[in-house]
Formats: structure tokens, sequence, C-alpha cells
């Protein structure tokens, strides 16, 4: 049984996008996974997203994601949110996707918006309206327009706001004042999906944030969390800004390339990358360990 949602915070707080684990050969790493999903709760994370961009989504298969959930699902379920990544650029694939997460157990999906294609906001409404149709799970949608290349519409949100299954969005937009209109019309849970915007985005709004660096620094971002709604907005800026290396760090390069880096200098699982994605060289290396170590991170 999920942890206790509230329909504004209907998957928690903080939540980080998991990376996933491979073996030295590329295989899945189905221990290691289980192992850093109980690291990450243990940290603080109220959720998961397993299968998500940060997760490696276009590089496993689908019955790798079907594995992965449920290994999690064993490892956390009973004290963490576990969301699915099931967004494609393929609606009907997204259906079934979402059907096969539903059958494992899982808490809720996320749909990322069509990526490649550039749907018109007509396709928008539509596709996201099928993939929530299809289960009986509650639906976090993904507005990433710098890799999707299409944003979504302040007015789409606000009719898809209408299903009642679709009930949040990340939010990597990177515009405030879009945001700022959006969370006032369509009463979406909303959540950070850009780090650097973790704290400005609660200011207008937001209840949570979907993370990249939570995989080092959850313990921060639930302070900066507790702080925001305890009303010390000082001390809610002071993490911020303690933590700015870290943001800065964290995406010199594609992000999860220097996550599975920092979670390799922890000791924790993480694992080589399928191609296209690489390793960091040994001078990006060198300078993760700068940034996380500005951003008072221990390895």
């Amino acid at each position: 049984m999920a942890p206790i949602s509230t329909p504004q915070t209907p998957f928690g707080r903080v939540l980080t996008a998991m990376v996933t684990p491979f073996t030295a050969d590329g295989a899945l790493d189905i221990e290691g996974a289980q192992r850093l999903a109980t690291h990450l709760v243990d940290a603080g994370n109220d959720g998961l997203i397993i299968n998500g961009t940060t997760g490696e989504s276009p590089t496993t298969s689908d019955a790798e994601k079907d594995q992965l959930v449920r290994a999690v699902l064993e490892a956390v379920g009973d004290r963490a949110h576990i969301v699915a990544g099931i967004g494609t650029n393929d609606t009907r694939h997204s259906i079934e996707l979402a059907r096969t997460a539903e059958r494992s157990g899982v808490h809720g999906l996320l749909a990322v918006t069509p990526y490649y294609n550039k749907p018109p906001q007509e396709g928008l409404l539509r596709h996201f309206t099928a993939i929530a149709d299809a289960t009986g799970l509650p639906v976090m949608l993904y507005d990433i327009p710098g890799r999707s290349g299409v944003p979504i519409d302040t007015e789409t949100l606000v009719r898809l706001s209408e299903h009642p299954r679709i009930v949040a969005n990340k939010d990597a937009k990177g515009d405030l004042g879009r945001a700022s209109w959006a969370i006032a019309r369509s009463g979406l849970a909303w959540y950070s999906g850009d780090d650097m915007l973790n704290l400005p985005l609660l200011s207008v709004g937001a209840v949570g944030v979907v993370s990249v660096v939570g995989h080092v620094v959850t313990p921060d971002l639930r302070a900066l969390i507790e702080a925001h709604l305890g009303g010390d907005v000082q001390k809610a800026t002071e993490i911020h800004q303690k933590l700015l290396p870290v943001f800065t760090g964290m995406f010199r390069t594609q992000g999860v390339i220097t996550t599975k880096a920092a979670l390799t200098l922890q000791g924790l699982p993480a694992g080589p990358l399928r191609l296209p994605l690489v390793e960091l060289t040994a001078q990006e290396t060198a300078q993760l360990k700068i940034d996380l170590a500005a951003g008072g991170v221990e390895l």
C-alpha cells in the first residue's frame, strides 16, 4: 500500500528520478536497483520515478522496465510512491506501458510530452487523455519542451486537469510566468522538474520536486521544502544557495552521466551507461568532485 497521499501532494513532496543501475556488462542490475531505491527512501524521498529519462528509458526494453518496477516495488513500495515513466512518442505504446505498469502495482504514471514528432496541442490533449483513460492510476504530466520540442500550453493543461486521473505536472519548462498562470488556473499539483528552479517554483505554488540531484542531496531538499512551508524564507534561501554548486555541477553535461558518476564516487549502485550516453572524462570527474564538495556532498 502506498504512503498517504492528498490531492495537494498526490505523489509526496520529494521524489527522485532514479537512475537504472547496470552491471559491468551492461545488463540490468536488479539487486543494485533495490539497494539504490532503499538508500534513496532512507535518505528522505517519499517517491521515486522509475523508468524516466534519468533511468535511461530510451535504451531499456519493455521487459526490463517491467522487471525494474517490480523490483523497486518489492524493495520500497510500502514506504514510497513508486511512479512509472511510461511516456513515448507513440500513444499506443505508452498505453501498453501504462497497463503493464498498472499490473505491476505501481502507484502512479509519469507521461512525458511526445518528442520529435512535434504534435499540435490537440494531439497532446488526445495523447494524454488516452493514457489517463487506459488505467485507473493517477497521472503526472511531464512538460519539458527543451527535449520534446513542444510545450504543453496553459490552455491545454487546464483542459487536461479536468480529467479525474490527471492530477499533477512535472514542470521543466523554465518559465515562472507561465507556471504561475498554469498553477492558478489548472489546480494541478505542481512539481519542479528543474532543480535550479526548485525554490522559485515552490514560491509560485509548486508542492514538491522531481529531482535529479536528489540522488545526492535529498536531506537538503527536504529541509528546503520544510523551511519554505514553515515560512522561513531566509533558511530556504540559504539552503538553495548552498546547493547552487550541486545544481550547476550535476548538469555541466547530461544529467544521467553525472549522476551515475556521483553515485559511483559514493560507492552506491550505478554501473555503466548505455550508448549513446558515455562516461565522464577524468577532467570532468575532477570538476564534479569540486562541485559536489562545494555543495557539502561527502564523497
